[in-house]
């Protein structure tokens, strides 16, 4: 059976909800399967209430922008049908899963909370588990699993899930995908042919040497195979 994730992120109006913050904006990608589908889910909303200024240098959406978007409730149903059933991948899961549960229990129209009907995955937790006493933020990943986020210069909830794919995938499986022609900048020489460069600075690759008694195992293996055979491709004549 197929393997649904949705990795999501939202922007909201402060911190809390329980002081009356709420989302101005969702973002989310598919993965099936571990493949990017570009099933995408985005919105702004409108919070029926003022930003903290605190919040908006953060993401740098304001209120005058906010004001003819949809509220909630104008998308709250179109969203629960895109999550359900899915595994939510969120980085510090429990701010978003918070405003979320937030605002569908203000609609007062049954919504139960997002675990009763969604799997949630914490890359936040998961990060600190791999990489205990470091800095675990998505910019620190970006940096640690060579993840660009050049375009990152304010938060935003579509772009924030785009790159968090991107480090989840680097994080549980290592190399996802060639990227031999994706997201590459066609004013630019260097990239013309598809071709990705890789930074310059990246860590170098860790060469781990076969001890002498692997090394041995192996010339018993071919032995035998040259044995039943009459001639072993992995030996040279």
């Amino acid at each position: 059976m197929a393997r649904r994730q949705i990795v999501l992120d939202t922007e909201t109006t402060g911190i809390d909800p329980k002081q009356g913050h709420r989302i101005i904006e969702i973002g989310c990608v598919e993965l099936m399967n571990r493949r990017l589908t570009g099933n995408n889910f985005h919105v702004y909303i409108n919070p029926q209430r003022s930003i903290e200024e605190e919040a908006i240098d953060v993401h740098g959406i304001t209120n005058e922008f906010l004001r003819d978007k949809p509220l909630y409730r104008d998308i709250a149903q179109e969203f629960f049908d895109y999550i359900k059933g899915a595994e939510l991948v969120i980085h510090n899961a429990p701010f978003d899963i918070g405003h979320m549960d937030n605002e569908f229990a203000l609609l007062n129209q049954g919504y139960q909370k997002t675990h009763s009907f969604c799997g949630v995955l914490d890359t936040l937790k998961m990060a600190r588990d791999l990489h205990p006493g470091q800095k675990n933020n998505l910019d620190a990943l970006c940096r640690r699993y060579d993840v660009d986020n050049t375009k990152r210069t304010l938060h935003g909830a579509l772009l924030d899930s785009e790159i968090l794919a991107d480090v989840y995938l680097a994080m549980t499986g290592g190399q996802v995908k060639l990227n031999l022609n994706q997201n590459k900048d066609d004013s630019s020489e260097d990239q013309k042919g598809g071709i990705r460069r890789l930074n310059s600075d990246r860590a170098p690759l860790v060469v781990i040497a076969a001890s002498d008694a692997e090394q041995s195992a192996h010339q018993a293996r071919l032995d035998i195979v040259q044995k039943e055979g009459g001639h072993c491709l992995w030996r040279a004549e």
